[in-house]
This record gives structure tokens, C-alpha cells and sequence, in this order.
């Protein structure tokens, strides 16, 4: 006798032993849902709040001093004027200022990628007597208050006989603790069984450094690169405490003359904020081309 199961009792034996929870499930995808429009909402809402300031810098820039000063937070600049851009190239010292900046920053972000990728090495992989009271230290540097340090860093600078030159403002910003204290942690996540090959073929220390480790130090490098750079780029205090002539004044300091009004008379806000714009473009780009590169764990170099 074949036993026929009625749609009564297919019912209950679904509720009894966990039938399809479709229904449940639909409610669940829509709150999650729900959860993230809300939460794409409040990130595009805080986006546009921290982009603004930036866009109406732009759009000041190509105003008049008269529409400027009589509607400064708009987005529509009437008329469309290129006065401040033209002021800036043909009757200011700012290409003196640029190019002053794009020396110490090549030398300095050059100059930072080399020692600190030799520190970190030195710190991660050698054994020398004093290497922890070393990195101590390091990491003591990190803790201090760069306005600290200024006036010791003058007096040093005055002492050396290159106060009021390239080599005061490149010098004492070649090195920097933190991207020492990067470039260590990052050789040591490498595994040390990489460079046995090498120190068995005869290679010597510093070759196994140049051509084995570092290659595989890309990721890292790329962050001392950005850091440096616009560290480099941005830097106020250093440079002025390191020079007082008008040639070598970088656009840090220039455009700070024209925000205090030193360099002009009134407002013009136009002028300082295409300055102030025309400064934040060197340092987009490069972060742009590189931000994928940053950072990334290292690829997998031992095949076990």
C-alpha cells in the first residue's frame, strides 16, 4: 500500500523540520541593503563636505578681486577672469619659488629613499654591537616635537658654515626617522632564507642589498617616495630657519607672504589661492600614480 502525503500534512512537516526560509531571507538582504545605501549616503555626504573647500579654492582662483570679496563660496566664477594666474607667472617672484622647491624636493625625496632603505637594511638584517640602543633611539626621534627641534637644528646649520644655502635646506632633510622605521619593518617581513642564494654564490653584503632585497622592497620604497616628497614639498619650518634671501624662498614660504598679506595689499584672494592651488598639484599626481602601489605585501619570493 503506497502511502500519499496530503498538502496538510506537507505543511507541517516544513514548519516542523525548518521548511525554505525565503521570505526571511528577503527581509534580511533588504535591511543589509537598506544599510548600505544609508551608509554610501553619509560617505558621499562627508566627501562633497571635504572636497568643497578645495573646489571653491579652484573656482576663487578664476574670479576677480570684486566677485571674490562679494560672493567668496561660490562655485561660478562670473566673469571667468585669469588675472590672478598671470599676476602670479609675470609679476611675482612664484617661478623662483617653484623652481626652488622642485630642487630640494628631487634631492631630498632621492636622498631619503637611499639612506633610509640602507638604515632599515642595517637595522633588520645586520648584527653590530648597539643596534637596539640605535633603533631606541630612532623611535625616541620619532616621539619628539618637530618645533622642538628648530632651534637646535639652526644653531647646528650656523655652526657648519650653510646657513643661507641649497645645502642647508637638503642636508638635514635627507634622512628621516620614520621612513627608517618603515623600511625596517618591511626588510624584516622578508624571509632571510632569500638571501642565503646570494651570500652562498659569493655575493657581499651591500650586493645582496642592492640586487636582492631592495627589488623586493618596491612597495615599500613607493611610500618613502610619496612621504618623502610631499613632506619634502610641504615643509615650512626647516626652510625658515635655514634662509633669509629672497632667492632661495620656497613656495611654502611664499605663498605663507602672500596668506599674511606681506607680499600685497587687500585681500586678493584670487592670487593667494591660485598660488595655493597651483602648489597642491605636484603633489596629487605623484600620490595619484603611485597609490596602488603603496604598501602592498610583498609577493611571495620563497617557493617552499
Amino acid at each position: 500500500m503506497t502511502a500519499t502525503a496530503s498538502p496538510q500534512t506537507t505543511v507541517l512537516a516544513e514548519q516542523r523540520f525548518g521548511g525554505p526560509e525565503k521570505p526571511t531571507k528577503h527581509r534580511v538582504s533588504r535591511r543589509a541593503l537598506g544599510w548600505q545605501i544609508g551608509l554610501y549616503a553619509l560617505l558621499i555626504v562627508l566627501a562633497l563636505i571635504y572636497i568643497y573647500p578645495f573646489l571653491v579654492q579652484v573656482a576663487t582662483s578664476f574670479k576677480t578681486d570684486a566677485a571674490a570679496a562679494a560672493d567668496p563660496i561660490s562655485l561660478m566664477p562670473q566673469p571667468l577672469s585669469l588675472a590672478a594666474y598671470e599676476r602670479l607667472f609675470l609679476n611675482s617672484d612664484f617661478p623662483v619659488w617653484f623652481a626652488n622647491s622642485a630642487v630640494v624636493t628631487v634631492f631630498v625625496t632621492v636622498g631619503r629613499v637611499f639612506f633610509a632603505s640602507l638604515a632599515g637594511y642595517a637595522l633588520a638584517r645586520l648584527n653590530f654591537r648597539g643596534r637596539g640602543i640605535i633603533f631606541a633611539g630612532l623611535v625616541a626621534v620619532m616621539a619628539v616635537p618637530t618645533v622642538v627641534l628648530l632651534i637646535p637644528k639652526f644653531l647646528v646649520i650656523n655652526q657648519l658654515g650653510i646657513y643661507d644655502s641649497y645645502a642647508g635646506m637638503i642636508l638635514p632633510l635627507l634622512v628621516d626617522a620614520a621612513g627608517v622605521f618603515i623600511m625596517k619593518n618591511f626588510f624584516e617581513s622578508i624571509p632571510p632564507s632569500v638571501e642565503e642564494q646570494a651570500r652562498i654564490d659569493g655575493a657581499s653584503t651591500f650586493r645582496i642589498f642592492w640586487s636582492v632585497v631592495l627589488p623586493m622592497a618596491r612597495p615599500a620604497l613607493i611610500t618613502i617616495v610619496i612621504l618623502s616628497f610631499q613632506g619634502s614639498w610641504n615643509e615650512l619650518s626647516h626652510f625658515v630657519i635655514s634662509t633669509q634671501s629672497p632667492e632661495l624662498t620656497t613656495l611654502t614660504k611664499g605663498v605663507a607672504s602672500l596668506a599674511s598679506g606681506q607680499l600685497s595689499q587687500g585681500s586678493q584672494f584670487p592670487l593667494k589661492l591660485a598660488a595655493a592651488a597651483i602648489m597642491t598639484i605636484p603633489v596629487a599626481v605623484v600620490f595619484f600614480i603611485f597609490q596602488r602601489r603603496i604598501m602592498n605585501a610583498s609577493e611571495g619570493a620563497v617557493k617552499e
